[in-house]
């Protein structure tokens, strides 16, 4: 995430928006000609990375993304997997 602070207005500091990408150890990816867009995946995610535009219909936001995999669980078909940070899952 960027370097900005993100404030509430509560209490005399405010609360901050955890950096919850940090301890990511796998990611979801999204497999667009599988996706049905139900927004399945939306409903469930527990920080709100994904996100849906016209353009572009569903995606993740990884700046958020925890990597709990909560999404490709609960996707109907599939079209979410979850993949070893660096890249394609290689068993490590």
């Amino acid at each position: 995430m960027n370097d900005a602070e993100f404030v509430t207005p509560i209490g005399n500091r405010g609360m901050y928006v955890l950096d919850t990408a940090s301890w990511r150890t796998h990611r979801p990816v999204m497999d667009n000609d599988l996706c049905i867009s139900c927004g399945m995946c939306l409903g469930y995610c527990p920080v709100n990375s994904i996100r849906w535009s016209e353009e572009s219909g569903y995606y993740i936001n990884y700046d958020y993304c925890k990597g709990c995999g909560i999404c490709a669980a609960e996707c109907p078909r599939g079209a979410i997997s979850m993949e070893h940070e660096g890249g394609a899952d290689d068993g490590k």
